[in-house]
């Protein structure tokens, strides 16, 4: 007699075929055809080279061989569910952890945590602040909400929400000395900047049609932050004008704390949720698609 374990689709054929008392039966339970039940219990009589059925009446029944398979199979299928069961019970409340970064948290994020968890409490969802280096959270998180870029690092799946714009901010007093109509009276005022996005500067300048090099005095005299929070709280304080995703500072625009004179252009960067790795699988995938229809909804609202 083969020693080796039968396929499992075959197990679960004979399974289900002696616990209905039927192949049809067995078949409609396990979604395929009549034919395919019954070539998996033809190879298991192979296999144990001895017949599990036989035929009574218009119907079957199982051999003694057949009774001692079905009188285990019962109770290992029935573990195996429940495992199954338990394991998804256990995946589905644990604590869906979301890193992103810390001005991406506090200006955004946090205003919204509470709306969020009560739109998707089965997340149990726990926010974080992001470190620098993916390799170093992939066994903490769940999933990192961030704007970036291509090229994608590797073993992230990544489900770009909204294309990012920025947009040059400054505080209403400071606003009010710089003509919306002459992009160049911006170089007339201090330039903050943050060591995050060294590139925004350029990028805003090339897009009104400015040398990004016209930059250069006016940056000089302007304040460098560490963080972005740090350089939009430098902004609303008159300190300079700022530059800063349009998403981080809607609010400060729709109260009044921010004026953005010339608009927002758009980058090529995306708000992103990256699925980080986990032993060559992503297991928030399945959990996260309704936060990221709500990302979606909360994004494009500004």
């Amino acid at each position: 007699m083969n020693q080796s374990l039968p396929p499992l689709s075959a197990l679960r054929a004979f399974e289900a075929t002696a616990r209905l008392g039927s192949v049809s039966a067995a078949a409609r339970e396990l979604n395929v055809t009549h034919g395919a039940v019954s070539r998996q219990l033809k190879s298991l009589d192979a296999h144990f080279n001895t017949a599990l059925f036989a035929k009574a009446g218009r119907g079957i029944a199982l051999t003694p061989h057949g009774e001692t398979l079905q009188s285990g199979l019962s109770e290992a299928f029935a573990r195996l569910h429940e495992s199954c069961a338990t394991l998804k019970r256990e995946v589905e409340g644990a604590p869906f952890t979301l890193a992103c970064p810390g001005s991406l948290l506090a200006r955004w994020l946090i205003p919204r945590l509470e709306p969020l968890r009560q739109a998707l409490p089965e997340l149990n969802l726990q926010v974080v602040v992001s470190q620098s280096e993916i390799s170093d959270q992939a066994e903490q998180v769940s999933a990192m909400l961030l704007f970036a870029e291509p090229p994608w690092p590797a073993n992230v799946t990544v489900v770009e929400l909204i294309a990012e714009e920025i947009c040059a901010v400054a505080s209403p007093a400071l606003a009010a000395r710089i003509d919306p109509a002459r992009p160049e009276t911006l170089f007339e005022q201090p330039l903050l900047t943050t060591a995050s996005r060294p590139q925004a500067w350029p990028q805003w300048a090339r897009a009104q049609g400015l040398l990004p090099e016209a930059l250069d005095d006016a940056l000089k005299t302007g304040q460098r932050f560490e963080h972005l929070y740090y350089l939009l709280e430098g902004a609303t304080a008159g300190l300079g004008v700022a530059i800063a995703p349009r998403l981080l500072v809607e609010d400060d625009l729709k109260s009044g704390r921010l004026i953005a004179p010339w608009g927002s252009i758009e980058t090529s960067a995306r708000l992103c949720l990256w699925l980080l790795d986990k032993n060559g699988s992503h297991p928030g995938a399945q959990r996260c698609e309704r936060l990221v229809e709500w990302f979606r909804r909360e994004a494009d609202g500004i």
